[in-house]
């Protein structure tokens, strides 16, 4: 099975789920801007009491309010977050991933269970381990540091 069948037959959840941050709707901007930065992820959940995702607060967000010199950063996260932000299920095909960042120009989409409850984080980063694990011949992978793969040698 090729890559495209791959990511039509198999669900969202087959992708590796990152733990997203998250935060309350009366978390300020300033403790947001640190739990993202504590566990190096550019965005953050705001969800309700039962965990049930309510927005979105992002890096370009914040990059917009450095840019316009709000300097407010004391504010609830409900203020600023995002609520318009792109969900899909657990059981959705993974195309839908691709199809869903593409719509919205982001880079993370958040994945709720069947009852619509935060089950985790995928986007990009989930997307280039999936391929390259589950298609090692077709990707050429280098690790971060290494010397550069050359498949030919220069001057031969």
């Amino acid at each position: 099975m090729g890559l495209q069948e791959n990511l039509q037959a198999e669900q969202v959840c087959s992708l590796p789920l990152r733990d997203p941050v998250t935060v309350s709707p009366n978390t300020s901007i300033a403790e947001v801007v640190e739990a993202m930065k504590t566990q190096r992820l550019g965005c953050a959940i705001v969800v309700d009491a039962d965990r049930r995702p309510i927005g979105m607060f992002t890096e370009s967000q914040l990059v917009r309010m450095q840019a316009e010199e709000q300097s407010n950063y004391d504010v609830p996260v409900s203020q600023i977050m995002s609520q318009d932000w792109p969900s899909l299920k657990q059981n959705a095909p993974i195309v839908d991933v691709l199809k869903s960042m593409r719509k919205h120009n982001v880079r993370f989409i958040i994945v709720v269970d069947e009852e619509g409850g935060l089950a985790g984080l995928t986007g990009q980063r989930s997307m280039l381990e999936y391929i390259a694990d589950h298609f090692p011949g077709q990707v050429m992978v280098q690790r971060i540091g290494g010397p550069p793969h050359l498949h030919n040698q220069e001057g031969a």
